[in-house]
């Protein structure tokens, strides 16, 4: 049995509109996964049923032995941490510090847990220098990192990460991929959602595509990007990189700047 199940679920939002139609998603324990797909696809519904933030309309999401049916947003927020993709939706607090000392002030922590905890996700997440900063004094792309160490502190065995990429320049995406990468030795579950297909191959063993309020496929990075139906279905394209390879006619499953150099220098021979 998978870790987190989504079960036959569909969210309807209150007016009828209908955001999510009976999906079906196992994620293993340990897992580190993406969700790719277009605007209005369902991504984000589906990710805050599995953080308790929306409740199922129909069919149940499962967290362990945990039906989020039958359990506050507060206490399904103890095992699936859930980052905003606009970080202003979720700070509300006046230094960076107590911003990312509230979630484990919540849950009860000892005071030696707590500052151990604090401290390793200021570390982590770069933010330490900017402990007793007002977060609104950052720039969105830093403050982001804080809403990432907010829910990094609280610890817990989930954490889904909306569009963290957004707004990122490339020291910030590696600084990203370093902690999901970290976050993933420790064997936690991580759930990203993203629009970075570069970002998504390089850091993630699994994708599920969305599209239409539906799950289209879900696989490798290579299996995935090279699924041209699911990506016309889901108004995707291909990673850089695999595009050039597909007009070029070389590589039939390239995905990583490496392969292309090894598959155009093949043809060269």
């Amino acid at each position: 049995m998978a870790y987190i199940e989504m079960r036959d679920v569909s969210f309807e939002y209150p007016g009828g509109f209908l955001a999510v139609d009976n999906i079906n998603i196992r994620v293993e324990k340990g897992e580190n996964l993406a969700i790719v797909g277009q605007n209005g696809a369902g991504k984000t519904t589906t990710v805050k049923m599995l953080n308790g933030l929306h409740r199922p309309s129909k069919g149940d999401v499962i967290i362990g032995d945990m039906n989020t049916k039958d359990h506050t947003t507060a206490q399904v927020s103890r095992v699936v941490g859930y980052v905003f993709q606009n970080p202003d939706d979720q700070i509300f607090h006046s230094t960076v510090l107590g911003e990312v000392e509230f979630g484990p002030k919540m849950m009860g922590l000892d005071e030696d847990t707590l500052k151990k905890q604090v401290d390793y996700a200021l570390e982590i997440t770069g933010m330490e220098k900017f402990r007793e900063e007002n977060p609104y004094n950052l720039p969105l792309s830093t403050r982001k990192f804080v809403t990432i160490a907010a829910i990094i502190a609280m610890n817990t065995e989930v954490m889904i990460f909306d569009e963290p990429t957004a707004g990122q320049d490339l020291e910030g995406n590696i600084r990203l991929g370093n902690i999901l990468k970290e976050l993933h030795r420790q064997g936690k579950t991580v759930i990203t959602i993203s629009h970075d297909m570069e970002f998504v191959v390089a850091n993630f063993e699994r994708v599920i595509v969305m599209a239409n309020k539906k799950v289209v496929t879900s696989g490798t990075p290579r299996e995935v990007f090279w699924n041209f139906p699911a990506l016309e279905q889901a108004m995707l394209k291909q990673p850089y990189v695999s595009r050039v390879c597909h007009a070029l006619g070389v590589g039939e499953d390239v995905i990583t700047l490496e392969e292309a150099v090894a598959a155009i220098r093949s043809r060269c021979v």
